[in-house]
């Protein structure tokens, strides 16, 4: 193999005429060293179910979690229209037991990169779950004060740190005792919390986008610019 001389430092960027207008992540995400699953990077995981916004987004990843009881069907939906790998939510706060461990699957056979469980969730559905699939199980954290090393033993693959403006604390705490256990962890939507959760340890960010909402005043105000 040739040893490679030169590196490439201008990236080439092309895009189409109407998909230009696409929301980015923001740049600072890429300080992230990013977790490779079955060959692929990842780096960023955009919160969301809007396939709107999943196909106008520039992550790597889509974090498909959501507060309400798990359906297929909407796991189906997103897993079936999505250009980016999904990580599906599959429970483990109100939807416990045989049920979760029926998600999972059914995730994966949609073909879900990942499955999602929820804070609650007890070790002996993980390690249920953990058995009987073949995808990452991502285990969510809200707190240094989980037993990670169960949470571990039981197979969770990867842990998905949600602690809100606590998260860099929390990813600090378990990278001190588990310096390599790949961690999601949540960014918000600012380059200043996202570059925190990055130092203090997280290998990926999960990227809260703006509304629908947000993103259309934004446009309407471009807009009325142009009418002036």
């Amino acid at each position: 193999m040739l040893e490679e001389k030169t590196r490439v430092k201008n990236v080439p960027q092309v895009s189409s005429k109407l998909r230009h207008h696409i929301l980015r992540v923001p740049s600072v995400v890429r300080n992230a060293s990013g977790i490779v699953i079955n060959g692929r990077r990842i780096k960023s995981l955009v919160f969301t179910t809007d396939i709107a916004i999943i196909r106008n987004c520039t992550a790597d990843a889509v974090l498909a979690v959501y507060p309400f009881t798990p359906q297929p069907t909407i796991s189906s939906s997103v897993l079936r229209y999505s250009s980016l790998p999904v990580f599906c939510g599959v429970g483990g706060g109100t939807t416990q037991g045989i049920r979760t461990l029926q998600l999972a699957w059914d995730a994966e056979t949609e073909g879900a990169m990942g499955v999602v469980v929820n804070a609650p969730i007890g070790n002996e559905d993980v390690e249920r779950i953990a058995n009987y699939i073949d995808i990452p199980l991502v285990v969510t954290v809200v707190s240094e004060k989980t037993d990670i090393a169960a949470r571990l033993n039981a197979g969770a693959s990867i842990l998905n740190v949600s602690a809100a403006a606590r998260t860099p604390e929390v990813v600090r705490a378990i990278r001190q005792d588990f310096p390599d256990v790949p961690i999601i962890a949540t960014g918000g939507g600012q380059e200043d919390s996202i570059r925190r959760t990055i130092e203090a340890g997280a290998n990926a960010i999960s990227y809260t986008p703006p509304t629908t909402k947000e993103l259309f005043s934004t446009m309407m105000d471009d807009y009325r610019q142009r009418e002036e």
